[in-house]
């Protein structure tokens, strides 16, 4: 059965899906649905597979590789001071990782918790008007050769 996340990759194939950050070598770098942190990204294999452990070594290197990569780009382009990463799969079935940018002016109780300790109901959906000029900034980061 098809997750949340084949829909989506099959939306970023077909052009229709607005959170497209970049197509990179190993799947999509997206907005996340949810802007908790300003500048939430996730990045989507493609082709799809159910976790990481089902990518061959290339494949894996490539996909983590990349994930480091959106990772500075986001980090260069929201001034952050520094990247979470996390990769789970339990709720949606299929491997995708998120990349969250982490900020000194988060409240004080949310600083240093993970970021599903946010209310994610409350926060903003991605709308290009407001989050496209960062999405199109991380585009341009990732298009340069150093990172």
């Amino acid at each position: 059965m098809p997750t949340l996340i084949h829909r989506i990759v099959e939306a970023c194939r077909a052009g229709t899906e607005p959170r497209v950050v970049a197509r990179l070598e190993s799947g999509w770098a997206v907005m996340g649905e949810r802007q908790v942190l300003r500048g939430y990204c996730l990045l989507l294999p493609d082709p799809v597979v159910p976790h990481l452990n089902a990518l061959d070594a290339e494949s894996r290197d490539r996909f983590l590789s990349d994930l480091g990569r959106l990772g500075d780009a986001v980090l260069q382009a929201t001034g952050a001071i520094r990247i979470n990463y996390a990769i789970f799969g339990n709720f949606e079935p299929a491997l995708h990782a998120h990349v969250h940018p982490r900020y000194d002016d988060e409240p004080e109780g949310l600083r240093t918790n993970n970021p599903w300790a946010y209310d994610w109901s409350r926060a903003p959906l991605f709308d290009e008007q407001i989050q496209g000029p960062l999405r199109r900034s991380i585009a341009t980061f990732l298009a340069r050769p150093s990172v």
